[in-house]
């Protein structure tokens, strides 16, 4: 297999990613064959996944406009995957040019893109730490430089906790971070569940066993479960609630079905 430019030496491409395999759903063109084999037999079980990662993608556009809106203009984005088109810095910086924003991965290939697109934008920084490690994803040099922590930061953690096993601590990392920001921040979450899925769960696990294959278990967690994410803050209307239905700005009866897959919510720390 030919290694192309972007490709940072040292990475085994012929293992799956996950933030490639989302970039494929998305129509992006930082993908391999292997990731593209594994999104396509994922797709044989839930074909709908393409339409739940540009509702996931649109609710996070809407939430980064929300954010800018409340005078938040520090973005902590966690999980962040490859840059495509109409990324938060995008968005955010189209709201308002002050806004800074910090993306953290800790996939080389996304991090690496990611830095190579960002290379001399003084007001993004990339940073590759894992979520399961809040204190260095904080302390990093990136976060120091853009971020002032005194100062209300929206974190957004979407479609990355339902890459994270319970035995990860995922609610105790995202506690973590919660606790270190002022009040008035926010915090963004997309997550997979069963619920709303148009799909009977039996067939949906074809799909949760690709990702358990490719050594990424996708773990399917209730909106209950889902909820208690948001401890610390104060979920903003209309709560925890599937994707399009977050702040719609188009006819949701558009919407197709398996855009309602999962959940979205913000909550703002008071």
């Amino acid at each position: 297999m030919e290694r192309p430019a972007w490709a940072p030496p040292g990475i085994d491409i012929s293992i799956p990613s996950v933030s490639r395999m989302y970039d494929f759903y998305l129509g992006g063109s930082h993908n391999f064959e292997v990731d593209r084999e594994a999104a396509r037999k994922a797709m044989e079980f839930m074909p709908g996944l393409p339409k739940i990662m540009q509702a996931n993608r649109a609710f996070m556009r809407r939430a980064v406009r929300h954010a800018v809106d409340n005078d938040v203009t520090q973005f902590l984005d966690i999980g962040s995957g490859i840059p495509t088109f109409g990324n938060v810095h995008e968005v955010a910086r189209a709201a308002d040019p002050s806004a800074r924003v910090v993306y953290v991965d800790h996939d080389p290939v996304a991090v690496a893109h990611s830095r190579a697109v960002l290379e001399g934008d003084e007001s993004v920084a990339v940073v590759a730490a894992d979520l399961r490690k809040p204190t260095e994803i904080l302390h990093s040099p990136e976060a120091s430089r853009l971020l002032d922590l005194d100062r209300p930061v929206a974190l957004l953690l979407v479609a990355v906790l339902h890459f994270l096993e319970d035995e990860d601590r995922p609610y105790e990392a995202v506690a973590e971070l919660v606790e270190a920001l002022a009040p008035g921040s926010l915090v963004v979450v997309t997550h997979a569940s069963y619920e709303g899925i148009p799909l009977l769960e039996g067939e949906a696990d074809g799909t949760v066993g690709v990702y358990r294959n490719i050594r990424n278990p996708l773990v399917m967690r209730s909106g209950r479960e889902i909820t208690r994410f948001f401890e610390g803050t104060e979920l903003v209307e209309p709560g925890l609630v599937p994707m399009p239905l977050w702040r719609p700005e188009s006819p949701v009866e558009e919407e197709d079905p398996y855009a309602f897959s999962g959940f979205a919510g913000v909550g703002r720390k008071a």
